[in-house]
């Protein structure tokens, strides 16, 4: 069998790993399964990765970058602000729904990485990226409707992402479509609303 290096088995390793946590969850990824899924010695995992917690770095990475791409293809070039945060909402569903079961796998790491220190780096960074790519385009989305925004960018992408948790968390543990795309267009228009100023604050206590 001719020799496969380490840069080279590195994607297949990620994308067995993928296949088979997205099929069964994540606590049927042993190192000892994830080669089985690919049909190599549990060796070549950890000489590839040296332990099953980089390897899970290695798959958060990846479905990072997956659902990060796919946001940003959805993003049109010459519509309004909230057309645009309508189209940004619209793909991150789909992606919720279509390819439920990477997205799914993504958020049982993403608890994992709590509990695991090794894992708490890949943590912050998914959740960094998506901030950081969601703030950037709404920043591109006002500069292109002249819309002036009343709170910073990151501001405005944290609320979008904390309410979009919240309907894929419901979506999870009790599905209802009507609701779930009444709460969809309703956080669209509420961080519109947000982002323009139109959005009274309450006061809240929180000590």
């Amino acid at each position: 069998m001719a020799h496969v290096s380490a840069v080279e088995r590195r994607p297949q390793l990620v994308k067995a790993a993928i296949d088979l946590m997205a099929r069964k969850g994540v606590a049927a990824g042993s190192t000892r399964a994830i080669a089985a899924e690919l049909g190599v010695a549990q060796a070549t995992v950890h000489y590839t990765f040296g332990t099953k917690e980089d390897l899970y770095r290695a798959v958060m990475d990846q479905l990072t970058e997956d659902l990060i791409a796919r946001v940003e293809r959805a993003a049109p070039e010459d519509a309004g602000f909230e057309e645009t945060i309508a189209a940004l909402a619209g793909a991150l569903w789909r992606s919720a729904r279509e390819e439920s079961a990477g997205y799914h796998l993504l958020t049982e790491l993403s608890l994992l990485a709590l509990r695991t220190p090794r894992l708490s780096e890949a943590r912050q960074a998914h959740y960094r990226g998506v901030v950081e790519v969601t703030a950037r385009l709404v920043s591109e989305a006002a500069a292109r409707a002249r819309q002036e925004l009343s709170r910073p960018p990151e501001a405005i992408a944290r609320f979008f992402l904390a309410g979009f948790d919240g309907l894929t968390i419901q979506r999870l543990y009790a599905p209802d479509e009507a609701a779930e795309v009444l709460g969809l267009r309703s956080l669209v228009s509420a961080t519109t609303a947000l982002a323009t100023g139109r959005l009274g604050l309450a006061d809240v206590p929180t000590d």
